[in-house]
């Protein structure tokens, strides 16, 4: 395989070489150059035999010395060198399957690209890689690799997932196990479907993988979109402790014999069954957060650390914080303390209830500017609005509802600052400094 080279960065030692835009990547060290992790792969040499086609089509070689981790200075039309992998499963659970029309085109697209899992931490379930890049990723010792695991009953996999080869691709675990690649697992759990003994099965087989670094095990989020969808009740709080007991049991377990936890609840499940958050200590270097797996437990400490470390002041403010239902209660919590440093603070806090997706979704991060601007609408915000970030797209502009943050800002009169999931950086907004 070849891919067109877009740019050679100026002084690189690519264009040093003579290479420029517009002429195809062959190989590198006589590998082929399929994406960018063969890319990222072989170009880590100090010295490369690279083989390409200039724009009059000649094949031409040229050797290429520079240091070992220097970059080669190619730039191609996408950063993968061509496209996403899309998910060929039909999930029970799939939230993008909730998802009500009309919203940006790229919120209903299913990723499950192996690439994506290493250079961004996606989760992928296995049922759409090849045996080529199943290979690759041995051969390479690409790690840590993210699975959305689910069960690991391959008949109930099979089930929930839609996919008659998803028990099949359970294998791949072994052979990455075997191989020494380190290996994070995702359990999204559905009631009636995988919790309970099936709960047990999994975590059973998945402990017995030493390379398993970590599995967490998450509630199933479900919309007021899923008409013509399989019926799935969510959890109560008799059902979250059921899982939360099972969980506790099994972590024990990988503490006796890996002297590590391993295996975490998501923080929902200890908010819907009324039970303690543990204590930072308890997630070891939370290796889930993206999945809201200590995500509380690290914010409490990090807040509660810099305001150990803030001095007492007196500076009049006013202003508004906003976040899901879930976070509340401790975004309230970190407010009162912040307004003990400062007497003069005056910080109103409110739970924005999710209507958008029919109130059964309780996390900052699905919040829409839409909810926002309508449950915030006539009330005294202050001089600044403080959003989680996490309610942004990546580019740190448009929430879910394709509403621009300056959109809501004028719309509600009032300057809107996203704060990132860091406990100094959220004491610091609402502090002011």
């Amino acid at each position: 395989m070849s891919v067109i080279i877009k740019s050679v960065d100026k002084g690189s030692p690519a264009y040093r070489a003579g290479l420029r835009g517009g002429e195809t990547l062959l190989s590198l060290n006589g590998n082929s150059i399929m994406d960018v992790l063969d890319y990222r792969f072989y170009q880590n040499s100090c010295g490369i035999q690279l083989e390409y086609t200039d724009e009059s089509g000649n094949i031409r070689s040229v050797t290429i010395k520079k240091d070992e981790y220097e970059e080669l200075g190619l730039g191609f039309e996408t950063y993968l060198m061509d496209k996403k992998h899309s998910c060929l499963n039909k999930c029970v659970f799939c939230f993008i399957d909730q998802l009500p029309k009309g919203l940006r085109d790229s919120l209903y697209f299913k990723d499950d690209d192996s690439r994506l899992s290493f250079l961004f931490g996606n989760y992928i379930t296995l049922t759409n890689i090849t045996e080529h890049e199943v290979e690759r990723i041995i051969k390479m010792h690409i790690s840590p690799v993210n699975i959305s695991v689910h069960t690991t009953n391959p008949e109930l996999r099979v089930k929930m997932m839609t996919n008659r080869n998803a028990g099949k691709v359970l294998e791949i675990i072994d052979r990455f196990n075997s191989a020494g690649i380190k290996i994070n697992c995702q359990l999204v759990l559905c009631p009636g479907y995988n919790d309970g003994k099936e709960l047990e099965r999994t975590l059973e087989d998945l402990s017995l993988l030493e390379n398993a670094e970590c599995i967490a095990a998450v509630p199933v989020g479900l919309t007021r979109y899923r008409d013509g969808l399989a019926e799935i009740e969510p959890f109560n709080s008799d059902t979250a402790a059921q899982v939360l007991d099972i969980i506790d049991r099994y972590g024990d377990k990988c503490i006796q014999k890996y002297g590590q936890r391993r295996i975490y609840g998501a923080d929902e499940f200890y908010l819907l069954s009324g039970r303690e958050i543990p204590e930072a200590d308890y997630y070891g270097d939370f290796l889930q957060l993206e999945n809201g797996v200590g995500l509380w437990s690290l914010l409490r400490s990090e807040a509660f650390e810099a305001l150990k470390e803030t001095k007492p002041h007196s500076r009049k403010r006013k202003i508004t914080m906003a976040t899901g239902e879930a976070a509340y209660p401790l975004i309230r919590t970190i407010a009162g303390e912040c307004q003990r440093k400062n007497p003069l603070l005056d910080v109103s806090v409110y739970a924005v209830k999710n209507n958008f997706f029919g109130g059964k979704i309780n996390v900052a991060g699905l919040v829409t500017a839409t909810d926002i601007a309508e449950q915030l609408a006539g009330k005294q915000l202050g001089e600044e609005l403080l959003i989680p970030s996490v309610m942004l797209r990546q580019e740190g502009d448009m929430f879910l509802d394709s509403v621009t943050v300056d959109e809501l800002s004028e719309r509600l009169n009032v300057k809107i600052t996203p704060v990132g999931n860091d406990g100094y950086e959220l004491v610091g907004a609402i502090l002011g400094e």
